[in-house]
């Protein structure tokens, strides 16, 4: 199986997905970005033909904000998850309302998914 990472043809749809995030998607973005958790997350990082609103490529760990459009996208989520697991990618997914809410568990549940580490990277 070739391994093809933020492929040149989804560009232009990652691109879109990072114009038109979620209030919930900025805010986890904000808490992320810049090795905040002590690893580099990307936005909209895409393998194959899915993209992830973010990604820790050292810890193989994707993370999902999932708004109202997930409920009618169940079996492609499913379907999509299985695929990232077969690169041994981990998916956290979170609802809209628990980051705006509780950003505070939702990022100690991600800490505690990525690899100890004695620093910060």
């Amino acid at each position: 199986m070739t391994q093809r990472y933020n492929t040149i043809p989804l560009k232009p749809r990652r691109r879109l997905l990072r114009h038109d995030s979620t209030e919930a998607e900025k805010v986890l973005w904000n808490k992320l970005r810049n090795r905040k958790l002590g690893y580099k997350f990307i936005r909209q990082y895409s393998v194959d033909g899915y993209v992830m609103d973010f990604y820790c490529p050292k810890a193989k760990l994707g993370v999902e904000v999932e708004g109202k459009i997930h409920e009618q996208k169940k079996t492609y989520d499913t379907y999509r998850e299985r695929y990232l697991r077969e690169f041994n990618i981990r998916i956290l997914k979170f609802k809209n309302e628990e980051v705006q809410v509780n950003i505070s568990e939702v990022l100690k549940t991600i800490s505690l998914s990525l690899p100890k580490r004695g620093t910060k990277g």
